[in-house]
């Protein structure tokens, strides 16, 4: 592996992506939806509420949890006690949720964007292996959604912090479980989601067929990491860390495999479906990576 050619490939495309508008500025609209109008909107209604349904209702649900969880959720009255429970635990899946589907955005057009803009010859024909190919372009989609998560999460936090945090008595947040989830859990599922929808890139004829499909994968990824964000704070260290490295194991997995599936001949469009390998020369000099403009 040489990664100094793959790295080529990664800092090619994340050019191309930070000059078109049609991809950050309606990625950029989600994340801050997700991360700072829903939480803002959702923090300031609870905390300010006294006496309203909303407020009883979040309150039964809170006593049918767990005793250990109950004991860890501080506040004085219920709707501080609330805005606590909606700011630590169930607003945390939305850390899954952006980086997954921003990540996808990318990956789906990671080995079939090249062929429809005419540069998958030009690779084809590089030195570069299939191997450093497949990281250059999972690494490419892999950095935005990871970035996303990070500026999300310390936007988030700040804002949790200026919103619940003076009726709690000073800054709180970010919790252990949190920790857990971003650092050790995000990461490797965004690269199970990814390490599946290049292969699919590779595989299609059409960007709009990548695209579908990405979504019928990145949906049900979406679901489970969703299920696991949301069990995580709860038992942040065990669950969070065993959760975790089994999420890694399977990432290296099915990286592995799915560099050895991406064949050189699929950048030309050639024996995509058949299942037949065609021998595709490759030029002895040359920079590794897509041809700019």
């Amino acid at each position: 592996m040489n990664w100094h050619r793959a790295w080529a490939v990664t800092r090619t495309d994340l050019q191309q992506l930070a000059k078109s508008r049609d991809y950050w500025l309606p990625m950029g609209l989600l994340a801050g939806l997700f991360f700072v109008v829903v939480p803002v909107v959702a923090l300031n209604v609870i905390a300010s509420a006294q006496g309203s349904d909303a407020i009883e209702q979040i309150g039964t649900v809170l006593q049918s949890l767990p005793i250990s969880i109950q004991n860890n959720i501080q506040g004085d009255s219920p709707e501080v006690r609330a805005a606590f429970a909606i700011a630590v635990y169930l607003l945390a899946p939305i850390a899954i949720i952006v980086p997954l589907t921003i990540a996808a955005a990318v990956g789906s057009n990671t080995i079939v964007g090249e062929r429809e803009r005419g540069t998958g010859e030009f690779l084809a024909h590089s030195p570069i292996t299939e191997r450093e190919l497949y990281a250059g372009k999972l690494l490419a989609a892999l950095i935005p959604g990871y970035a996303s998560t990070l500026v999300g999460f310390g936007v988030y936090s700040v804002l949790v912090n200026l919103i619940v945090g003076p009726k709690l008595g000073g800054w709180f947040f970010p919790t252990a479980g949190w920790w857990v989830l971003i650092l050790w859990v995000v990461p490797p599922f965004i690269a199970i989601a990814l390490s599946l929808i290049v292969r699919i890139s590779a595989r299609v004829q059409s960007a709009a067929a990548a695209q579908q499909a990405a979504s019928l994968v990145s949906l049900p990824v979406i679901v489970v990491s969703y299920a696991v964000a949301s069990g995580l704070i709860y038992d942040p260290l065990r669950s969070g860390l065993a959760t975790g490295a089994l999420a890694w194991l399977t990432a290296y997995i099915l990286v592995i495999t799915g560099a050895k599936s991406l064949r050189r001949e699929t950048l030309l469009g050639i024996g995509i479906g058949a299942g037949k390998r065609v021998a595709v020369p490759r030029r002895q000099e040359g920079i590794a990576g897509p041809a700019k403009g």
